[in-house]
């Protein structure tokens, strides 16, 4: 399994600096995944599931049970154990469709993150397929167009691409959990449940057969846990090879019909977790075999954990300025491309806000700092929209685009320094409560303060020095001599500090 050789260590003090971990927590199971790239190859140095149908405790309010959350946690548990001695920058953990759709989700993350002792991030489905391509492409390279399709607990990921590349990468909220909890929901299988769940696929993927017809691709992958186990099954029971065919899916679902329920259904290579939802994974595969004109449906090398793996290590590879290239940097340019952001007047807010950051926070982590770089690249996107509050518009956009590499969470963060970036301090107030945050947005109002007039700047003029929670900025008498209107413009940022409780600026 060739892949690009790891280049960037984790810090000394992990046991294991050159392993990486992922951790996929779906709606179906939760998985563990640590590896190690090195020479060229990935090796798997580690592999935990357990199915913990944490999808299965939505309920109709859209609220994760205490139930299906313990399960959770005592599953989060487990694998904090098995990662006692790996530092933080080698671990990412990162959750799916059910805490996409959870409305106490936040609950749910603040006791799981404490439990793991790692932060979780909550991907976008997009995301989520652009990282499930990047573990089947340098797992199972191949220079063919491809169709790669994932069927998780709660939702459909389908990505089109070539080589190393995802040309397109949707997500659709179907999955096995959710149609079997519709549709199979007392374990009992009839041709009239198979055709309601069939149908109710199809309204779901109908947006997607124009994009993912079969004229897009030459070969059809599929990924996750619902297709190795309908595979596993074909080939123990002599149908296939293993490969995935309308006629053995067919096959499949008159066994399913024969046996007439869940705990009835005794078929080789069946495995005792996946009964319950096969009536709805089975449903899922037979659509998209039919509707997108898959006549064979080849199970996949690589999924969405080694996906995050090999995101992890261009990212430890990209922050210590090694061949590598963190998805992120090259999401913000397309961004700013795509919303006609001036990219000089980027630069220079980015430049200044970057040295007052490092001025007070001389401590903080990398993360941190790119963040506020990232804002600072994009503090004008709103400008698209409308000149006049386009730092409101600037936070919706980036709070909901689609934006690879990025957690929601991170979107969110980033959001809120950009509805900070100018303006009255009270509505972030909520964001500033984080001193890390109030210090990132201090700097960017400062920097946009400072490169206001759009025009090529010296930015050793001013100096900002923090002393506790006060934040002194120094500057020449001669420069604000030249500069009264920017010199007018910090007086005014002073007065908005000294409204809110977190940060208080001084001038000289």
């Amino acid at each position: 399994m060739n892949v690009p050789a790891s280049l960037a260590p984790a810090p000394a003090s992990s046991r294991w600096p050159t392993h990486r971990a992922a951790i996929d927590i779906g709606s179906n199971s939760f998985r563990l995944e640590i590896g190690q790239l090195q020479g060229g190859r990935y090796r798997r140095v580690d592999y935990l599931k357990e199915t913990v149908r944490l999808g299965a405790g939505l309920d109709a309010q859209g609220m994760l049970t205490e139930e299906a959350s313990q399960r959770g946690l005592t599953c989060l548990a487990r694998f904090a154990t098995r990662l006692k001695g790996y530092g933080a920058p080698q671990v990412r953990a990162v959750a799916t469709q059910t805490l996409r759709e959870a409305r106490n989700r936040n609950h749910f993350l603040l006791r799981a993150q404490a439990v793991l002792g790692h932060e979780i991030e909550v991907i976008s489905g997009r995301e989520e397929a652009r990282l499930i391509y990047a573990g089947v492409s340098r797992l199972q390279p191949s220079q063919r167009q491809r169709l790669v399709i994932d069927i998780g607990g709660r939702s459909t990921e389908m990505i089109l691409g070539l080589g190393t590349q995802a040309l397109r990468a949707e997500s659709f909220q179907v999955g096995s959990v959710s149609l079997s909890l519709r549709y199979f929901a007392e374990g009992r299988f009839t041709e009239e449940a198979f055709r309601g769940a069939q149908i109710a696929a199809g309204a779901e993927l109908e947006e997607a057969l124009e994009p993912f017809a079969a004229t897009h691709w030459e070969e059809a992958l599929g990924s996750s846990g619902t297709v190795g186990a309908v595979s596993h099954v074909l080939s123990a029971n002599g149908i296939t090879d293993g490969a995935i065919t309308p006629d053995a899916l067919r096959w499949l679902m008159k066994e399913c019909l024969r046996a007439g329920s869940v705990d009835k259904l005794a078929l080789a290579g069946m495995k005792d977790d996946r009964r319950a939802v096969v009536g709805g994974g089975v449903s899922i595969l037979y659509t998209l075999a039919t509707h997108f004109g898959i006549e064979v449906l080849q199970p996949a090398r690589g999924a969405l954990r080694q996906g995050v793996i090999f995101d992890l290590d261009e990212r430890l590879a990209a922050d210590q300025q090694i061949e590598g290239h963190d998805a992120r940097d090259g999401a913000v340019a397309e961004l700013q491309q795509r919303f006609g952001v001036d990219v000089q007047q980027a630069a220079r807010v980015a430049q200044v806000a970057g040295a007052f950051f490092e001025q007070v926070q001389p401590k903080a982590d990398r993360e941190a700092q790119r963040a506020l770089q990232w804002a600072a690249a994009l503090h004008e996107m709103g400008m698209m929209v409308s000149h006049h509050d386009h730092h409101r518009h600037s936070a919706y956009l980036m709070s909901h685009v689609d934006a690879a590499g990025f957690s929601q969470s991170q979107q969110r963060v980033l959001g809120d320094l950009l509805l900070a970036q100018r303006g009255g301090l009270r509505k972030s107030e909520p964001a500033l409560a984080d001193a890390t945050f109030a210090w990132q947005a201090l700097c960017l109002r400062l920097a946009v303060i400072k490169c206001h007039a759009r025009r090529p700047i010296n930015s050793q003029m001013l100096e900002l020095r923090a002393q506790r929670q006060t934040a002194r900025l120094r500057y020449p008498i001669e420069w604000a001599e030249r500069n009264p209107r920017t010199v007018h413009l910090l007086r005014e940022e002073v007065e908005a500090w000294a409204k809110v409780n977190a940060l208080v600026l001084a001038l000289p």
